[in-house]
């Protein structure tokens, strides 16, 4: 597994792999999401991959000093092999490298089923941010 920042050349790849995982909904807010995230800090965008194929994807944002962990994505083909944990992870050393206050979660209905995997990782439910509706790459 090789873990990177996103690169243009990932769009259609990642795009796919979203399309394939989340609900039509989630995709449709997820998609406005990374498009701004992209427009301000592609490096917060972490891509895993296998030889050529796309694997998994993490959406993270600073949102006044605080990092955000937005989306994580893992092609089904490819879950429990730690890519998700990976992604996490490499996100939390750029959260740290930019000395955000804070690192939190967002705890929106799509990342439900996720928060049990950051709990295992030591995150709080105080880490879980319910508002997630006014971050900036959500609102716009």
């Amino acid at each position: 597994m090789h873990l990177r920042s996103f690169q243009l050349a990932d769009y259609h790849a990642v795009t796919s792999l979203l399309q394939s995982v989340l609900s039509e909904e989630c995709y449709e807010l997820t998609i406005e999401a990374l498009t701004r995230q992209l427009s301000w800090d592609s490096d917060l965008v972490l891509i895993a991959s296998a030889g050529d194929k796309m694997t998994g994807i993490i959406i993270g944002t600073i949102d006044n000093n605080r990092g955000y962990y937005y989306r994580v994505a893992v092609h089904p083909d490819h879950r429990g092999q730690g890519i998700a944990k990976s992604l996490i992870s490499s996100l939390r050393g750029r959260f740290e490298q930019r000395k955000v206050s804070k690192i939190m979660v967002t705890a929106d209905e799509h990342n439900e089923p996720v928060l049990p995997l950051y709990s295992s990782l030591g995150f709080e439910p105080s880490d879980f941010y319910h508002s997630f509706q006014k971050l900036s790459i959500v609102a716009g």
